[in-house]
């Protein structure tokens, strides 16, 4: 008996609840498949299906030897996949979910460069901002921005996600430039409706520290303004209109920051959001092994960005008061 196309034909049956569904999808005949299965449990000294009008249904001895069978394979799999990655180059469809400012700013210009260093790899890319469910979606790997929920997906940081408190020089010479966090509750605020509420929390950066010991001094701010959205290119295009202050990436208001359409304040100040630092993550569900079109598709990106990212070249970096 082969063992492994027995076992591989078992789990795919308890899974179809067919032997015939089965056959097709492994190209082999129903009588094969049948046999398969009884020498599997002639072996085992067990039935491990109860067949039925509805089909099959797996045995408790089925059941158990499904769960330690299904580790098996993906151990074999993964180790038929690490090792012949070792002389295969990075091919097939590689499904990519990106946040859709971030996307068209920062993943969408290296494309053309990704695709000729990658011929063999087709991109099939999803832009939302839903977080969405990779392993029901057929997602390989997901670009986010922020701070990562716990979760049972892996995840590598690519670069930081600095976030600024700016306002155009015409807003702030109309209303004052605020010099503390506290400041901001007598702006007008131009606020993401992502944020649950009307605050904004900051601590002091490392560098306004008196001390390496000294614990972040926390200053949480509440909030006033007339709009809200959930649109980050919005705001800051209603920022640089002279709105009023907003919140912002640095990913995404570089530019502005450059050309001097918007100027940043409170630069001793980092905003928070909670105790874990925020950053750009590639995501992907958790295997032993990545795919090496997975693996090649971040390290390109980790080193397109560079450490630190080229969209902070040229910005003021935190400074003392």
């Amino acid at each position: 008996m082969d063992y492994f196309a027995a076992t591989r034909a078992f789990v795919r049956a308890a899974e179809l609840q067919s032997f015939s569904k089965t056959a097709n999808e492994l190209s082999v005949k129903t009588s094969t498949v049948s046999r398969y299965i009884s020498e599997l449990e002639k072996d085992l000294g067990i039935a491990l299906f109860n067949r039925s009008t509805r089909g099959l249904v797996l045995t408790e001895g089925g059941r158990l030897f499904r769960e330690h069978a299904m580790f098996a394979l993906q151990a074999l799999d993964d180790a038929r996949e690490v090792t012949s990655s070792l002389n295969r180059t990075p091919q097939g469809v590689l499904r990519v979910t990106i946040p859709p400012a971030f996307g068209r700013l920062h993943i969408v210009p290296h494309l053309p460069a990704f695709m000729s260093r990658y011929p063999d790899i087709d991109l099939d890319i999803v832009s939302t901002d839903e977080t969405l469910n990779m392993i029901d979606a057929g997602i390989d790997v997901a670009i986010r921005t922020g701070v990562m929920p716990d979760s049972s997906l892996m995840a590598r940081r690519l670069a930081p996600h600095r976030r600024v408190v700016c306002g155009s020089p015409a807003y702030l010479e109309r209303r004052g430039i605020p010099r503390t966090p506290d400041e901001l509750s007598a702006h007008d605020a131009l606020r993401l409706s992502l944020i649950p509420d009307d605050k904004w929390s900051f601590a002091r950066s490392p560098a306004n520290l008196q001390s390496s010991r000294d614990a972040p001094e926390l200053t949480v701010v509440e909030l006033k303004g007339r709009l809200r959205t959930g649109d980050q290119e919005a705001v800051l295009a209603l920022a640089v209109a002279g709105c009023g202050v907003a919140l912002l990436p640095t990913w995404l208001a570089a530019a502005d920051l450059r050309a001097r359409r918007l100027q940043q304040v409170l630069p001793e100040w980092e905003a928070r959001t909670g105790r874990a630092d925020p950053a750009v993550w590639a995501v992907y569900p958790p295997k032993k092994v990545v795919s090496s079109k997975v693996r090649v598709f971040v390290d390109f990106y980790a080193e397109a960005f560079g450490e630190p990212p080229y969209w902070d070249d040229g910005l003021a970096p935190a400074r003392a008061p």
